[in-house]
């Protein structure tokens, strides 16, 4: 009953629906390798650092002045060395740690290499901000910590602007590039070895996602599709055999669907 298969029309037609099986499997598989590539660092992120990572130089992760945070490097330990600007020190208010308001104290660190500063939050501290910040270590120090992506306006507790003197509504280097007299790294460092009295800031995900892409979903319904693609290819000759060999055995019963057709009523 199946012996049409045999045929050089159906011969060429079945290596025409394989190979178009083969893209379709292969197509899809890339997306799904492109979705894996875009949720490893979100994975790898929301994990946070290994315990006893080592820390990487900033200019190793950021190395030119104008290299940005990505999802990437996002939460990736890093280390600075330079000396902070007292005389510079910013609160930024409205920023909730472990479900408590206060505020971030940052700190600007001028690099020992001469390089773009670095904008250092130095920790954590609950209430408003006072009249007096607590003072940074004075000299050249090391500071490690965790790379964070600059905050945006969808940031929590950002406002842009109508803040006090001292104060800043939004990290990132479009605002500090109004309040300081020389460049910024992108992004800013939250430290991991804080002074007394300070709360260590938790790795903040970049404003408008978690790292997690609406790219990395696309790459997803792409991969649904190529493999329903394959799938309807597949059903479409099982169903043209399934018709041809069902015309063949009622051609051998001596069957002719089209005389066996019932003629139209006359009106």
């Amino acid at each position: 009953m199946y012996r049409f298969l045999l045929t050089p029309r159906w011969l060429g037609g079945t290596v025409l629906a394989l190979a178009a099986i083969a893209v379709c499997l292969w197509l899809g598989t890339w997306q799904l390798g492109r979705f894996e590539d875009r949720v490893t660092p979100h994975r790898a992120t929301a994990a946070g650092p290994a315990p006893g990572a080592a820390a990487t130089p900033l200019s190793g992760v950021l190395t030119t002045p104008d290299s940005k945070v990505s999802t990437v490097t996002v939460g990736k330990p890093v280390s600075v060395t330079g000396s902070y600007d007292a005389g510079r020190q910013l609160a930024v208010p409205n920023r909730t740690v472990d479900g408590r308001q206060g505020y971030y104290l940052l700190t600007p660190l001028r690099t020992a290499a001469g390089g773009p500063a670095v904008a250092v939050v130095r920790g954590w501290l609950p209430g408003s901000p006072g009249a007096q910040l607590p003072a940074p270590p004075t000299g050249q120090v090391t500071v490690d910590g965790r790379l964070q992506a600059p905050e945006t306006t969808d940031t929590s507790g950002a406002v842009d602007g109508g803040l006090p003197t001292g104060q800043l509504g939004m990290i990132s280097p479009a605002t500090l590039v109004n309040l300081l007299p020389y460049p910024t790294y992108d992004g800013w460092v939250a430290a991991d070895g804080v002074s007394a009295g300070l709360t260590a800031v938790p790795t903040a995900q970049p404003a408008g996602g978690d790292g997690l892409t609406a790219r990395a979903f696309q790459n997803l319904g792409y991969t649904l599709e190529w493999f329903v693609f394959a799938g309807f290819v597949g059903f479409m000759w099982f169903r043209l055999a399934r018709r041809e060999a069902e015309a063949a055995q009622d051609l051998a019963l001596g069957l002719d669907p089209v005389l066996d057709q019932p003629e139209p009523a006359t009106p």
